[in-house]
């Protein structure tokens, strides 16, 4: 079970409603996307790794192409960005994204 944002309100979205909406934006056909909107998909990637900071990548995209990129930094001993996007959908999402790449990195130590 997890949230859905998308529409500017928090709704509870099943796990089967973010497997076919959500995952790989683009979700057109999704209740809660609204006609108007910032963007379609959000892509992450790390940038640089190391044992105190990670940077990550983002492209916020819409109609399939790139609007907004950046870079968002990580403090891995303080457990804090050191950098924020001024959406806090982004932000999240970064979140979600960091974490499971820590827990793949630690899977694989």
């Amino acid at each position: 079970m997890g949230n859905c944002l998308a529409s500017g309100q928090e709704v509870a979205a099943s796990d089967t409603h973010i497997r076919e909406f959500c995952n790989l934006g683009y979700a057109t056909t999704c209740p809660h996307l609204p006609l108007r909107r910032d963007w379609d998909a959000i892509r992450f990637s790390v940038a640089r790794a190391g044992r105190e900071q990670v940077t990550l990548c983002f492209v916020c995209e819409l109609d399939h192409a790139p609007i907004e990129h950046g870079e968002l930094t990580f403090d891995l001993v303080n457990d804090a960005w050191l950098s924020l996007h001024p959406d806090a959908r982004v932000l999240r999402l970064a979140d979600c994204y960091l974490q499971t790449y820590r827990a793949r990195q630690t899977h694989y130590e």
